[in-house]
């Protein structure tokens, strides 16, 4: 049995840019990933695609799992010989309960490695413009616990606290006038400037400013809520000078990606470039079919195979190399692709298409596609495909073969993923099984009503308003491209 290892990774104060090379690697390698409410969930599509995921965030009155739960976990996965990575939002040693963790593996005879993050203490005050020492104003600073639930709060020494020259207190939105209160009472002056970050370094980030005599009624008065880094000092006046985090036009939405884990990335990246708050909601997973393609499909005795999707492209090779052959075997076949995406996984197999559709549908490739009278046409799809496509072109002449290569299957969302989705801006469907697939993982629950549904192209409209009633905004074309420009159009 391979030895089981424990990583417990800081992942950073929750732009997903900010993790470490070291924290990437192990990602990479994990069998399994225990992950909190403040860890990037951007960060797990790094993880492998078999990789189990499992959510054990913790918020303030509601926990997914209890802490020893966390811990029995972790040692039971490695000591069964698994590489398990512990995420964790910032750093696992602030206030991150990442040593209870360690101390457990350790009581186990777990190996383990602590891969630090960079702590929200400092990360959110950065992207707010606020630095926690400078010339002249703070040679030091100071990190407290603000919630009088944990442990640690009774410790905290409000005395000493309060004459920090940067105070940073963590967790402490939810007792913020009480703690004001006590650094009054320890002497610090009331207009001593106080600036509280909330989301901090995230496209959704909120700055609100005061001091320690107002903050509490402001932050009361713009209804603030966790989780929030609270910035105590002359520091934070230069949060107007040094202001420089633009997130872009979709800052602050938090957009739903319904597309499978390995289709998701390249739609989300977009997203997030624009600011945007990705909530990926894997509704869909693809299970190859090698077995349905047997070696007299990939030879050579076809004039078109016809590849309508990435997933199509992988479940095809994957025959190919099953079969013990390569692309030589298409020697004779002329190759056309529906879409960017086919025809970049085309492209990534050293291969270029013959034939693109002006559209990416599959009815304007049966109308364009060329020398198709008499033509023996290969169509490797979804289970779920119909004939609409082997059946134009049937009517032009072709003789064609479908075959399901590949299988879409439904996956269940837990409880954080419909949490999210149920605060969302706008959701995203990139095929009619996403919409179908969604309304079956929200098991009777309605999306929010002001939440804006966007559609890739006319069959997955389709599917949304059989699902959902609506859709708001069909892409221009069935591309990412024109599927971002909708959302955007939609959320101006």
């Amino acid at each position: 049995m391979t030895a089981g290892h424990v990583f417990i990774v800081g992942a950073g104060p929750g732009d997903p840019q900010l993790i470490t090379v070291a924290g990437l690697r192990a990602l990479e390698k994990a069998d399994v990933v225990f992950y909190d409410a403040l860890a990037p969930a951007a960060l797990l599509r790094h993880a492998p695609a078999n990789a189990e995921l499992i959510y054990v965030g913790k918020r303030s009155g509601e926990h997914a799992r209890r802490q020893d739960e966390i811990e029995q976990m972790m040692v039971e996965r490695a000591l069964a010989g698994q590489q398990v990575v512990r995420l964790k939002g910032g750093d696992p040693f602030v206030f991150g309960r990442g040593s209870e963790e360690a101390l457990a593996c350790r009581a186990a005879g777990v190996p383990f490695t602590i891969i630090p993050g960079i702590t929200s203490a400092i990360g959110a005050p950065a992207y707010a413009g606020i630095p926690v020492t400078h010339r002249g104003l703070a040679a030091s600073f100071t990190v407290v616990t603000g919630n009088e639930a944990n442990d640690d709060a009774a410790s905290v020494d409000w005395e000493h606290a309060a004459k920090a020259e940067t105070l940073v207190i963590l967790m402490g939105v939810r007792t913020l006038a009480a703690n004001m209160e006590r650094l009054l009472a320890a002497g610090r002056a009331p207009d001593t400037p106080v600036a509280c970050v909330r989301w901090g370094t995230r496209p959704d980030q909120e700055v609100v400013t005061g001091t320690v005599g107002t903050i509490a009624r402001v932050a009361a008065e713009r209804g603030l809520q966790s989780p929030v880094v609270i910035v105590v000092g002359e520091v934070a006046r230069l949060a107007e000078q040094i202001s420089w985090f633009n997130p872009g036009p979709l800052a602050g939405r938090r957009v739903v990606v319904t597309r499978a884990r390995a289709q998701a990335s390249e739609l989300a990246a977009r997203l997030e470039a624009l600011g945007a708050h990705v909530v990926e909601a894997p509704v869909i997973a693809t299970r190859p079919l090698p077995e349905n393609i047997d070696t007299h499909c990939v030879s050579g005795c076809w004039d078109w195979l016809i590849l309508t999707s990435a997933n199509g492209v992988e479940a095809f090779f994957m025959a190919l190399d099953a079969a013990g052959i390569d692309s030589r075997a298409l020697h004779g076949t002329q190759i056309a692709a529906i879409g960017d995406a086919t025809e970049q996984a085309l492209r990534a197999r050293g291969i270029r298409a013959d034939f693109i559709p002006s559209r990416a549908t599959s009815t304007v490739l049966a109308e364009e596609l060329p020398r198709v009278n008499g033509a023996r046409v290969f169509l490797p799809v979804s289970n779920l495909t119909d004939s609409r496509l082997a059946s134009a072109l049937r009517r032009r002449g072709a003789k064609v073969h479908q075959v399901a290569a590949y299988e879409t299957v439904p996956q269940p969302l837990d409880a954080e993923r419909l949490r999210e989705i149920a605060e969302a801006d706008a959701v995203t469907f990139t095929s009619a099984s996403t919409a179908r697939f969604l309304h079956q993982a929200l098991g009777g629950r309605e999306l929010p009503p002001s939440a804006r549904l966007v559609s890739i192209g006319e069959q997955t409209s389709k599917a949304a308003i059989e699902h959902f009633g609506r859709v708001d905004r069909e892409a221009a074309e069935p591309s990412l491209d024109a599927l971002v420009a909708a959302l955007c159009e939609v959320l101006a």
